[in-house]
Parts: structure tokens; C-alpha cells; sequence
């Protein structure tokens, strides 16, 4: 008997699915309810989706019947999207563009009912368009088209994100003209408020938003479709869930019953109403006063702003993006004049100086913008002569410019290439400031600052440097010291130490630090009191602009006149 009941309750839902149209959907369901839905849960999700695949211009219908569904019955509702997203991920990963493009339609009209979360309609664009092929954006773009409105409401930034993407796919132009055109029209529909796509019919709109129950099902959760929900089971309880199930029926059908016999059953009391409205007088415009809660004009105004910058191509527009047809063009210019390559190099000086007066989606396109002349090697690598990478001399924003320019280059170049660039001896001057060995500080902080971005291949010469830096210091101390002694030595034989210079037949150096060549009769001063005793040596004049006028006196007069080069002070 059980097997018997089973096989008429497949039956009857697969008429009464078979059979919904707009116009009998009203009808239709009262039947559906007195079929025993939780035991039916997987052959009614089983139907609903075989009428989908084979009808997709009906999806709008079926998902309001959904929608309803879910409304008294939460679990087939989630059983439903459960399958749906399924059997979507199983066809785009065999390819199968039919099967996709009916089941992202189907998922678009569920997202326009709230049957399930708008976060679903984002993650499958994500995916369709994160490897962009003629099939999946075109795909892509069918499914914008069906719940693009609803996306435009609750999540614009998310839609606005997806038609940059649409437009980054149309400047690279790598995909097939007839797809060029889809997205071209895709455009052209959202700038006219997806008027021919809306989210909800008029007709299929059944379910008030207060009862609606929205699943939050994503692409990346393990899913069970509980495939034994479809086939028959022996039910020892039989009898007691046809009870359960008969209380459910009659708390769903009976509210509507209710709802109906107040409609339609108490004349009495509708006539009454009507008589009490009758009475009332008539509301005039001045009682009248309207509220709009919708913000659609707020929403229509941002859309026009919106649409009017991003249309326009002169050269003050700021893109919310990067695009590489920015980075083609300005190679192309740097490959055909010197003067070019002179002007973009002049423009690295000046945004890297002033990077801390952009805003973070600014300082990101130009960091890619110049990353893509240098691995192109449209701009000379010497560029990276103006960064000195320390905790002094840089800020937030130049390290966040840093980071972008570097990782940038390292996913087009690789890591071993841009290794070995970074280690070339002939651009070593070029690269000091941006991998500094002038102070162990400094290092230590290049080395963290490259290992924190993922870059910290690049820090082996630097680590090596670090390891090595005690000794080298222990070695420069010794050098130092041994000067100094040697400078001591050579301090006891005269009575000044050095630096201010001259010939016997010149004048005077300019400061303090002129240094003499050797061999020739020079005068050493360093002090005031040097200065006064080297000009009261018999021969000496009086001082004159810093200095005595040693030019009558000789070597044999004044022991400060001497014929060798002393050591600097």
C-alpha cells in the first residue's frame, strides 16, 4: 500500500508541476498543499527542477512557486537550492553550457525571490568571470541580465565590482566579437535600469516580504542532496507521519480557508465595512501626504553620476580600477620616444614624493600602472634610485606602493627573475636605497618589510650582509683605529693638525677640508690658536681673510712651512 501511495504522489506533482502557468499558479497551489510535501520533499524539488531544465522560459514561474513553497515549508525550499547549486557547479565544471545557463537562470530568478541569498548571485558571477572564456561570459552575462535589478538594489557595490570586471574583459579583448557584443548590450540594459529584465512580475509577486525566508547557501560548502529522498522507503510509522503531516495541512490550508471565508463568507460583515467606508469622506489631496521610503530617486541620481563619469574618456577620468589598457598605451608611448620614457620616469619622482596624498584605490592604479612599464622594460629599472626603503624616509602609503609595485612585478616576472634583476652588479647603485646595507637598522628593517609581503626570496643577499655586518664592523673599528694612532703620531711632530691648505706662491683654500697634494709646501692650520702661532714665525704676515699671508716666508724660517702632504684632522 505505502509503495502504492508512493507512486500516485510522484505522479500527482509531476501534473500539477508540468501544468503551472502564470494564470493557474493560484490555483495550483492549494492542490500542491494537500499532497503530503514533507514526504515528498525530494520528488517535488526532483520535479520542479526536470520542468526547469526542460522549460527554462517558465524559470520566473516555477521560482514563485518556490518562493511560496518556502514560505510553509523551509526545508524543501533548501533542499531545492541545495540541488540547484549542485547540479550548477557539476555542469561548469564539465562544460556543459546548456545545462549552466539554464540553472544560473533559475538560481538568478530564486535570488530575485529572496528564496536565497544575493551573496550566491555574486560568487557565481565571480566565478563564471575569473577565468573569462566565450562560454562563461556569456553565461555571465545571461545571468546579470536576469537578476542584475535586484543585485542593483541590495548590493550595489557588489554589481558595480562585476562590471568593471565586464569592462576589464572587454579592454583586453581576448575574447570572441560576438561576446564583445553581449557585454556591449549588457551595458546598454543597465544603463536603462534593467527595464526589460525586472526581478519580480507583477503577477508572480506572492509573497510579502515580512514572510520571506532567505537560505544562505554558497558556492564553496559541501553540499548533500540527500539523493535518498527520491526513491521509496518503508516507513514503519506510516500511519502516525500521515497524522503529523494531516495537522501540518490543516494550520497551511486552514489559514486560507480563513482568509477566504472572511473574504468571501461574511457578506454580513462586508457590507458593514463598506457602509463605514461609504461614511468616511473622501481623502483629498491636501489630507494626502506621501512618504517615500524607496530612496529611488537617491538611487536613480547615484546611477546617472555614476554613468556619466564612467562614460567618459577624457584624460581627467580616474578609473575605481586598474585597467591594462592604461599600461599598453603608456608602453606603446615609452617604446616610440626617449622623451617619453624621460617623462614617465620624471612622473615615478613626483607620484612617489606625493604618494601619501592619494587615496588607496589611487595609489594601487599607479603602482600597476608603473609595475607594468618596468616588466615590460618600457621604463628603465634606475627609477627605483628615488626609493629609500627605511622607517625614516618612508610612510604607510610609499611601503603600500612599494608592496603593490614589487608583488606586481614578481607575478609577471617570477621570482627568480626578478632575483636575479634585483642582483645585477651593474645596478647595484640603482637598487642601494630600496635593499640598504648602509646600516644594520636599515636592513633589518628591508628584510622584514620584504618577508611581511611574501617577497622575502628577494632578502638573501641582504640576510647575508646581516650575518656578516659584526664582523665587518670589528674590522672597520680596527682600520679606524689604526688611523687615528698613526694621526697621533704625526699630530706630536707639529703643532697644528690640518686642513687649511695652500701653496707657498697661492692663497688659501676655501674651507677647513681643502686637502693639498702631496709634495708640495704647504701650511696646516686647524685652530685659532694654530693660526696665531704659525704667523708669529719670523717671515709671516698678518692675517688676511682667514688665513696669515705665508707667501715671503720659507721653510727654513717657519717649521709649520712644510714640502709633504700631512694627514687630514
Amino acid at each position: 500500500m505505502q509503495r502504492r501511495t508512493w507512486d500516485a504522489l510522484r505522479k500527482s506533482l509531476n501534473g500539477l508541476i508540468n501544468k503551472v502557468n502564470v494564470a493557474n499558479l493560484s490555483n495550483i497551489l492549494p492542490e500542491l498543499f494537500q499532497e503530503n510535501l514533507v514526504r515528498a520533499r525530494g520528488l517535488i524539488a526532483r520535479a520542479i527542477m526536470k520542468a526547469q531544465l526542460a522549460s527554462p522560459g517558465f524559470t520566473h514561474i516555477y521560482a514563485a512557486l518556490v518562493a511560496v513553497l518556502n514560505t510553509k515549508m523551509p526545508e524543501n525550499g533548501e533542499l531545492l537550492v541545495k540541488r540547484v547549486v549542485y547540479r550548477f557547479r557539476r555542469a561548469f565544471k564539465r562544460g556543459d553550457k546548456v545545462v549552466a545557463i539554464a540553472l544560473v537562470r533559475f538560481i538568478a530568478h530564486l535570488v530575485n525571490q529572496q528564496v536565497v541569498h544575493e551573496l550566491l548571485a555574486l560568487e557565481v558571477l565571480t566565478l563564471l568571470l575569473a577565468n573569462p572564456t566565450d562560454d562563461s561570459v556569456e553565461v555571465a552575462v545571461n545571468f546579470t541580465k536576469e537578476c542584475g535589478q535586484i543585485l542593483a538594489e541590495l548590493c550595489p557595490e557588489g554589481l558595480r565590482a562585476i562590471f568593471e570586471r565586464f569592462r576589464g574583459i572587454l579592454h583586453e579583448g581576448e575574447i570572441d566579437k560576438r561576446v564583445q557584443y553581449t557585454i556591449e548590450g549588457l551595458f546598454a540594459i543597465r544603463k536603462g535600469g534593467f527595464a526589460d529584465y525586472p526581478a519580480v512580475h507583477e503577477q508572480l509577486d506572492l509573497v510579502e516580504s515580512g514572510d520571506q525566508i532567505t537560505h544562505e547557501t554558497t558556492l564553496e560548502e559541501k553540499i548533500d542532496c540527500e539523493d535518498k529522498l527520491d526513491v521509496f522507503r518503508f516507513d514503519p510509522d506510516y500511519s502516525k507521519n500521515e497524522q503529523m503531516w494531516a495537522a501540518i495541512k490543516k494550520e497551511i490550508l486552514g489559514e486560507s480557508d480563513s482568509d477566504s471565508d472572511s473574504s468571501s463568507g461574511s457578506e454580513d460583515d462586508d457590507d458593514e465595512d463598506d457602509n463605514e467606508e461609504a461614511e468616511q469622506p473622501p481623502a483629498t489631496d491636501n489630507n494626502v501626504a506621501i512618504q517615500d521610503y524607496t530612496e529611488q530617486d537617491l538611487v536613480n541620481l547615484r546611477r546617472t553620476i555614476y554613468l556619466t563619469i564612467m562614460s567618459s574618456i577624457t584624460h581627467e577620468d580616474q578609473e575605481r580600477t586598474y585597467l591594462r589598457y592604461y599600461g599598453l598605451l603608456s608602453e606603446r608611448f615609452c617604446l616610440i620616444k626617449r622623451e617619453y620614457q624621460d617623462a614617465f620616469d620624471d612622473c615615478f619622482a613626483e607620484q612617489y614624493s606625493l604618494i601619501h596624498r592619494l587615496e588607496t584605490n589611487k595609489l594601487r592604479n599607479v603602482a600597476k600602472l608603473f609595475a607594468h612599464l618596468l616588466f615590460t622594460d618600457a621604463l628603465p629599472w634606475t627609477v627605483f634610485e628615488y626609493i629609500r626603503l627605511n622607517e625614516e624616509e618612508t610612510t604607510s602609503s610609499s611601503r603600500i606602493f612599494i608592496k603593490i609595485l614589487c608583488q606586481e612585478l614578481s607575478e609577471h616576472l617570477g621570482m627568480k627573475m626578478l632575483k636575479e634583476r634585483f642582483l645585477d652588479e651593474i645596478m647595484q647603485p640603482t637598487f642601494a636605497g630600496l635593499f640598504p646595507k648602509d646600516n644594520p637598522r636599515n636592513t633589518r628593517f628591508a628584510i622584514n618589510f620584504f618577508t611581511s609581503i611574501g617577497l622575502g626570496g628577494l632578502t638573501t643577499d641582504l640576510r647575508e650582509y646581516l650575518k656578516n655586518a659584526p664582523k665587518l664592523i670589528m674590522e672597520q673599528a680596527k682600520a679606524a683605529e689604526d688611523s687615528s694612532n698613526s694621526d697621533s703620531s704625526s699630530d706630536s711632530d707639529s703643532s697644528a693638525s690640518v686642513v687649511l691648505c695652500r701653496k707657498v706662491s697661492g692663497v688659501y683654500g676655501r674651507h677647513e677640508e681643502d686637502f693639498c697634494s702631496p709634495g708640495s709646501d704647504s701650511v696646516f692650520v686647524t685652530r685659532d690658536i694654530s693660526r696665531r702661532l704659525a704667523c708669529s714665525y719670523p717671515g709671516a704676515r698678518a692675517m688676511n681673510a682667514g688665513g696669515c699671508d705665508m707667501s715671503n716666508a720659507s721653510s727654513a724660517s717657519n717649521p709649520l712651512v712644510t714640502n709633504s702632504l700631512m694627514t687630514t684632522h
